[in-house]
């Protein structure tokens, strides 16, 4: 009898540690019908696998869903805050100081759908945010620049716009990218357009695209992420693609120099590869901004450049692959992108 009794309690715990597994893992041939297709055709086939997802009830989210997709892996007990990276309660939960709320990474004014699902309900845009946080950052979009957020180090803020700090920037961007496609509005639903602007409440919109593109290469999905898009999935049974395959984003949107710089400023950067000196030259009448990246997301070089033809010194940079960014003082994106091989 003994030994049945074990036999049945290994047996329970084999099934167990097998259902974490599946639980954990990509179903096969999940994406099967995506490889190879790039543009609007990976798009909609994109939508078609995650579309008509199980839509969560906005108490489900509070109730149990967040406090499992973003545990802190440290604390059992607690809740990791999206914006300001704090630890904290589970069960602090509400509307005063010290304690968290349901943050809309999509703004849900951004299309006027509130806390209805399933937009308002969707847990692969909803995180937990601190309460003072969260209001700050409002119905910005998101975009770099502006002063330092009180109680959310890393983050800034201007008039237009919301910079998230660096260790969840991808997050953001795969989130806002992921709202894209699941809600295309088919069955009455809304159709949401990520955008290269600010601004952009309360159409359906969010930005800025650019700087999201820049944010996704940056900060790549880590395992917090990917812990997270398993837990949504076992509740809304569908799945964020840019995380799982981050090169859907690109395969899709493009990369930073993607975006059309406008006819009126033309830009050349050469040499390519370039040994000392990378040369700058554009015809504008405002100062640019530049930063000189490698692929791991490292700011090598930056500063501001004037028009006419300027130089940036590399000799200090060792050999290798650079994006270079460039960005003008009102927004308007004048980036383009560049693989740069420099020599000792």
């Amino acid at each position: 009898m003994k030994y049945i009794q074990m036999k049945n309690i290994l047996l329970l715990i084999s099934l167990v540690m097998v259902s974490i597994a599946v639980k954990a893992q990509i179903p096969p041939g999940y994406y099967d019908d995506a490889i190879g297709l790039t543009g609007d055709e990976l798009k909609t086939t994109l939508h078609n696998i995650i579309k008509g997802h199980d839509a969560p009830s906005y108490n489900d989210l509070r109730d149990f869903i967040l406090k499992e997709s973003d545990e802190d892996p440290d604390n059992p007990n607690n809740v990791i805050l999206i914006y300001s990276g704090i630890s904290r309660d589970k069960d602090a939960f509400g509307g005063g100081t010290g304690e968290w709320n349901r943050e809309h990474v999509w703004a849900k004014s951004h299309g006027d759908f509130g806390n209805t699902p399933p937009e308002g309900t969707d847990a692969h845009h909803i995180r937990p945010a601190d309460v003072q946080v969260n209001s700050i950052r409002g119905n910005l979009d998101f975009d770099e620049g502006g002063d330092p957020v009180p109680g959310a180090p890393g983050c800034r803020i201007d008039d237009d716009s919301f910079e998230p700090r660096d260790a969840v920037k991808g997050d953001v961007a795969r989130m806002i990218f992921y709202m894209d496609v699941r809600y295309d509005g088919g069955n009455g639903e809304l159709n949401l357009i990520v955008v290269d602007a600010v601004n952009t409440a309360p159409a359906p919109q969010h930005g800025k695209l650019s700087t999201l593109l820049e944010w996704h290469l940056q900060d790549p999905p880590d395992d917090f992420e990917r812990h997270r898009n398993d837990v949504v999935y076992s509740y809304q049974d569908n799945r964020n693609p840019f995380v799982d395959h981050p090169e859907f984003v690109e395969d899709i949107w493009g990369n930073p120099s993607s975006i059309e710089i406008p006819e009126e400023i033309l830009i050349w950067c050469y040499p390519n590869p370039v040994n000392n000196n990378l040369y700058i030259e554009y015809r504008n009448n405002l100062t640019l901004t530049y930063s000189l990246m490698g692929i791991d997301g490292r700011t090598y070089l930056q500063g501001n450049i004037e028009p006419g033809r300027s130089s940036v010194n590399t000799s200090m940079i060792g050999s290798g692959f650079f994006v270079l960014l460039l960005k003008d003082a009102n927004n308007t994106v004048v980036k383009k992108y560049k693989v740069l091989k420099t020599t000792q």
